[in-house]
Order: C-alpha cells, then sequence, then structure tokens
C-alpha cells in the first residue's frame, strides 16, 4: 500500500519554527495594545498575513523538501555503496549458513571471483567454518593462509532489521533473542598480515644466538697421546670446529685452550637441531692415535631479551651440560631446557684435586654451622645411606650434632641400617623424620644433600626452606630441575656413585677423622650395590675408594650376609623374570609384583641387573606399581643411554643405570608408553 512520504524529527520542527513564532508576535501584538488601540489594530493585521504566509509555505514546501530529501539520500546512498564496494580493506557479508551474499572489489580480487555471491565461504577458506562463527557480540580473530599470503580474519555478528508495511520492527532489533534469529549476518574482514609476519621472521631470524663450547676431557685426551701429536690434535679438533661454524655464519672466538664463544643467527638454529648438532660426532671421530675421543659440551642461550641475559643463558646450559657429564648439546629457551646427545660413557677424571677442594670447602662450612642435618632421596636406598653416613662421621670428628632424615626404611636397607639404631657409639636421635626435622632446623643449620639433585625427590623438600646453606654431593646427571639455593654442589656423574665421592671426601677433609667398620661397611655397600658388585661403573677411583673403605673394617662377609633377601622376594624376582617381554629384538620389559615385598622398587632395580645377563639384550626395564605410582628402572651396558630414555618420561640418571616415576597410569599404560618412546627414538635415530 503506497503511503504519503512523511517529515518527522529534526526537520520537521525547523519547518514549523516560523507557525510557533506567531505566537511570539501574538504577545507583542497584545503589548501594543496596552499601549495604543489603534497600533494594535495595525500589528494584528500584519501578524494575520504573517501567519497565514507560514502557513502556505508549510503546507506548500513540504512535499517538495521531502522530495529533495528522499532524491539526496538516494544518491548518497549509492555514494556510500561505492565506496564501500571500493573499500581497500577486502570486506564479506555472509549468512548464518556460510554462505556469502556480498563482497567488495578487494575481497573478489582476493578470491579471484567476479561473481562471488552464494559461494560457501568454507569452500574458499577451508579454515572458516560456521563453528567459528560469532554466537554473541563479540568478535572472532582466526589467521589463516591462502594463495601464500598470510590473513587475520574477523568475524563480526550483525542484525539485518526484519520489516513490515508500516515500518522498521525496531523491538526485533533491539532484542537478545535476535543473535540466534535468521536475520542474523556475518561481516568478514581481511586483513593482510604477510608483510608483518615477514618481518617478525626475519626479525626473529636475524637475532643472535650465543653459545658456548667447551671441549670436555682436554687435558686426559693430550696425556693419551704421543707427545709429538698432542699438537696435531688440537689443531685437528679445532678445525673441526671452525669449518662447523663457518657452516652456520657464526663468529667464533677461543677464550681459552680448551673454551669457545660464538654467536650465529637464529634461522640457524633449527639446522643444528634437526642434525642433532653433529658436530658432537664430529670431534668425537677425530683419532689419531688418542686412547680416549675427545668430546665437547656446547650450551646455547635462546630468545633472551638482551646479549647480556643471552649469555647467562649460555653460562646456564654449558653448566647443565657439563653437570650432566658432558659431550652434549643444551640449548636454554627461557625456562624451556632440550639436551641434544649425551651418548658416550663419563670419563672418569684421573686427577683428585676437585675432591681435594671441594673436602676443604665442605669442612668451612661444617665449622661454621651448629648442626648437620643429612638428607637423601625418597624410598632411599644403600648409596644414599652409605653417603649420609660418611657425612655423619665428618660431622661429629668437628663435634657437631648431626642427624639423617629417612621416613622409609626399605628391606634392604633395614639390616644395615638396625647396625646403628640403639647402638651406644651412637646418638638416639641420629635418625629423624620429616616433622621432627623441620623442629630443630634454623638458620645456624648446615643441610647436606647426598645421592639427589632434584627438590621433588628429596625426602623432605620443605628443609630447602627452613636451612639457608645447602650443600649438594650427587652422582647423577643434572637436569632443569635443580636446587638453586646450594652454596655447595659436588656433583660427578662418572662417580660410580655418591659413596665413592664421599669416601674421597673424607680422605681429605682432615681433623684426624677415622671410620668406624660399620661406617666402612655402609660405604662399601653403597659402591657395591650401585656398580653392581664393581660390573657397572667401576672405575679406578672406584677401586682406590673401596680400598680405603676396606683399611678402615669393611668386611666383604659381613656385607654380603646383609645383603641376603627374604624367599618371597626371590620368588617375585623369578616370576618377574620369566614373564619378561622381549621388545624389538633387544629390550628387555618386566613388571616385578609389589603385593607380597617390602622393598618392590629396590628389588626391580635388582631385575633389571640380572635381564643384562641376556644375550642380545641393549636395555631392560622394570616396571613397579607402588605407592599409587609407577617405577621404572631402567638398565643398560654400553650400548644403550637409558638416561635420555627415562628423561622422555620424566626421570633421569646415568647412561647405564637409570629411572623414573609415572603418576596417574597403570602398568599397561605405563608399557605403552615406554614401547611408544623406544619406537619414537629408534625411527628418530637417537637410539
Amino acid at each position: 500500500m503506497s503511503k504519503k512520504l512523511k517529515i518527522s524529527g529534526t526537520l520537521k520542527g525547523y519547518l514549523f519554527w516560523p507557525i510557533i513564532l506567531t505566537g511570539l508576535l501574538l504577545s507583542m501584538n497584545l503589548s501594543i495594545y496596552v499601549i495604543n488601540r489603534k497600533a494594535g489594530f495595525v500589528m494584528t493585521g500584519y501578524v494575520l498575513v504573517y501567519f497565514l504566509f507560514a502557513i502556505t509555505i508549510y503546507y506548500i514546501k513540504r512535499h517538495k523538501i521531502a522530495t529533495e530529501l528522499v532524491r539526496y539520500a538516494m544518491d548518497y546512498g549509492q555514494v556510500q555503496k561505492r565506496l564501500l564496494k571500493e573499500l581497500a580493506l577486502p570486506y564479506a557479508i555472509l549468512d548464518v549458513d556460510g554462505r556469502m551474499q556480498w563482497g567488495n572489489n578487494e575481497f573478489m580480487d582476493i578470491i579471484h571471483e567476479k561473481h562471488g555471491s552464494r559461494h560457501v565461504i568454507s569452500n574458499i577458506f577451508p579454515e572458516i567454518t560456521t563453528d567459528l562463527f560469532p554466537k554473541a557480540e563479540k568478535d572472532e580473530e582466526i589467521h589463516i593462509t591462502f594463495n601464500k599470503r598470510n590473513y587475520r580474519v574477523l568475524l563480526r555478528k550483525i542484525i539485518a532489521p526484519s520489516f513490515d508495511d508500516e515500518d522498521i520492527n525496531w523491538s526485533y532489533y533491539e532484542s537478545e533473542s535476535s543473535w540466534d534469529g535468521r536475520n542474523s549476518l556475518i561481516a568478514l574482514y581481511l586483513y593482510d598480515e604477510t608483510e608483518i609476519i615477514t618481518l617478525l621472521r626475519v626479525n626473529k631470524e636475524q637475532k643472535l644466538i650465543t653459545g658456548l663450547l667447551y671441549i670436555d676431557n682436554y687435558e686426559e685426551a693430550l696425556e693419551s697421546i704421543d707427545e709429538v701429536r698432542r699438537s696435531l690434535l688440537t689443531a685437528l679438533v679445532d678445525r673441526k670446529i671452525n669449518k662447523y661454524m663457518q657452516g652456520i655464519d657464526a663468529v667464533i672466538k677461543k677464550l681459552e685452550k680448551d673454551k669457545y664463544i660464538f654467536v650465529f643467527q637464529q634461522k640457524y638454529l633449527s639446522t643444528l637441531q634437526n642434525n642433532k648438532f653433529s658436530i658432537l660426532e664430529e670431534v668425537r671421530g677425530v683419532n689419531i692415535g688418542n686412547e680416549m675421543a675427545v668430546t665437547i659440551s656446547i650450551g646455547l642461550g635462546v630468545n633472551a631479551d638482551s646479549y647480556v641475559i643471552s649469555y647467562e643463558y649460555a653460562r646456564a646450559a654449558i653448566d647443565l651440560a657439563l653437570g650432566r657429564g658432558g659431550d652434549q648439546a643444551v640449548v636454554k629457551d627461557r625456562e624451556k631446557i632440550s639436551y641434544y646427545g649425551g651418548k658416550s660413557i663419563q670419563v672418569e677424571k684421573s686427577t683428585r684435586v676437585k675432591a681435594r677442594v671441594k673436602a676443604h670447602a665442605f669442612r668451612e662450612f661444617v665449622e661454621g654451622k651448629d648442626k648437620i642435618i643429612i638428607m637423601g632421596h625418597k624410598i632411599g636406598d644403600v648409596d644414599s645411606f652409605g653417603a649420609a653416613i660418611g657425612i655423619y662421621r665428618i660431622a661429629k670428628t668437628f663435634n657437631k650434632k648431626a642427624h639423617i632424615v629417612i621416613n622409609e626404611v626399605t628391606t634392604s636397607l633395614r639390616p644395615m641400617m638396625n647396625r646403628f639404631v640403639g647402638n651406644p657409639d651412637y646418638d638416639e636421635d641420629m635418625f629423624l623424620k620429616n616433622e621432627q626435622a623441620k623442629e630443630i632446623a634454623d638458620i645456624n643449620t648446615l643441610l647436606v644433600i647426598v645421592d639427589v639433585n632434584r627438590p621433588s625427590l628429596l625426602e623432605c623438600e620443605e628443609l630447602l626452606e627452613y636451612c639457608k646453606t645447602i650443600v649438594i654431593f650427587d652422582h647423577h646427571r643434572q637436569t632443569n630441575e635443580a636446587i638453586d639455593s646450594a652454596v655447595l654442589s659436588y656433583v660427578e656423574p662418572y662417580a660410580s656413585s655418591t659413596c665413592e665421592m664421599v669416601a674421597e671426601i673424607l680422605q681429605y677433609i682432615g681433623g684426624n677423622l677415622k671410620l668406624k667398620p660399620l661406617e666402612a661397611d655402609a660405604l662399601y655397600s653403597g659402591i657395591m650395590i650401585d656398580t653392581n658388585n664393581f660390573l657397572t661403573k667401576a672405575g679406578v677411583r672406584t677401586f682406590e675408594a673401596a680400598a680405603y673403605l676396606r683399611r678402615n673394617g669393611a668386611d666383604i662377609t659381613r656385607i654380603r650376609k646383609s645383603f641376603r633377601s627374604e624367599m618371597s622376594e626371590f620368588k617375585t624376582k623369578a616370576d618377574a623374570i620369566s614373564s619378561t617381554e622381549v621388545y624389538l629384538d633387544h629390550y628387555a620389559i618386566a613388571v616385578c609384583a609389589s603385593t607380597e615385598v617390602d622393598s618392590p622398587t629396590v628389588l626391580g632395580a635388582q631385575i633389571a641387573n640380572e635381564l643384562l645377563n641376556i644375550s642380545d639384550m641393549k636395555a631392560s626395564f622394570v616396571l613397579t606399581d607402588f605407592n599409587n605410582k609407577i617405577y621404572i628402572s631402567a638398565r643398560s651396558i654400553d650400548e644403550v643411554n637409558v638416561q635420555v630414555i627415562m628423561e622422555k618420561l620424566g626421570g633421569g640418571g646415568h647412561l647405564s643405570v637409570a629411572g623414573s616415576q609415572l603418576e596417574n597410569c597403570t602398568i599397561q599404560e605405563a608399557i605403552k608408553m615406554l614401547k611408544k618412546t623406544l619406537s619414537s627414538m629408534i625411527e628418530e635415530g637417537e637410539l
């Protein structure tokens, strides 16, 4: 039904003003009547003429003005439509089903379509689906790639108001339910980010990475070769390093005879990671008659805010690489740490100068404190116990009160510990539990941690906050989880056991220290267990430490009797071995029951050692379900680095002795995870 155009709003008010002013003239007319009646009559005539003239103009010109407004609106709409069509920003309108209703020229040029109407947007941009459309007033953003260009897509929901014969249904437009109606439309904006992303990538690739490269065994390698060929060996190693650095356009500077610093662009980092830092293998392969292979360690600091911080990251990374035994590269990317290499056996240092220096430093800390608390790892073993006994003897030598924190005593440890409990030669409070230790710990307490360097594995992690002076003795490889507050850290992965390290400290600590036979037994037992009766990781210094302990009264017969197991443990061990699964022809996987034994984790480690006696077995893995955790004991001889495997599962250890703890999973799930890790590492060439 056609209707006449009506003028309303502000414009109607402007047209009506002349009529409204008639009232003002009438008021003035009345005022003139009061002053002079004749003048009032004359004024009345003029007011009537003005009023009739205003009414006539209002009704005659109203329709003409409305027509002009409509013509202007149409022209304005055409201009607005043209501007939107030629807008430089790609823009399109979609319905709620994802079909294109309209697109401006820029958008059509991008998709190379002249008639894009009714195209389904997901056919053009597969990443844009109806699931990504905004459900409310909040815009949605996604990033896509189209025709080798990068775009940021902004999706905005708009409401197309409904019409009836009278006028706009504004109540629908304002209702919240209209957001889910069929009148909803989706506005799509494309922002080209190709140049920005390219500049960001180039900027990131051109950032300089600071790296440190140390030769692990410089002196030892030179000593293993004739003097006339030593200069040739150093020259070959130096040439290998410099040639490798030239391949990544790096600037390298030799700081010392066995230390280098280098910088290179970050774009080459992926190359180094993909070839797993092949320089490690290249340097190790240098052989001109030297009995000992040369190994290097690399530390890189990545994504630091400044070059000073990048250097600090590199320092932390190289310290971690050396603490893990060397022959590896460590990349520190802020808080993230990645490891590469570390497959060779750590070479035992022939000199004991470092042990002597550490012993003298440790003595100063002992003499400066009132009491000493000694702590090992959870579910303590013979090595942590023997090392704690050695530190206890040092404390007593210097007349210091000492305590050993032990919460859970395993069956393998109980025979040894029972020889100290109730012994008149030792204090009644020699052994404490967590709560007792926290009560006596204060600022004047020295906390000595043995056989562990990870806070989460400590008997009582809270003691790190109670004690301000912390000393660490350990032989396990370091990880990114470290005890940062230690004032003295003696971590040597090449050592066979912590008991070996403590035995060396005892020889240099001074103070006329004299071990008692029981204490020598404890230390000797720790070395025997961790070396599997001197079959694994037993070096020259291991036997020297064992000889020192024998001279102090260690008795092999007494120790062997304490190692004898119960019949139930023997049967459990036999059942686990009989049900062993051989995976990929070279990996033995067994499950140790935990129902009839007190120390299933210790028994699992013994089973893992036994499985290595099977021919063609490169590594053995024994899983134990104990205390709502799955414990994995991993062992190898020399063909496989089980420490790297266990690190993939959140654990760690040594090249031939390692372990891990898994939570919130079953034995079968843990076996699947282990098999998946082994398969992926073999495919990637890590094993």
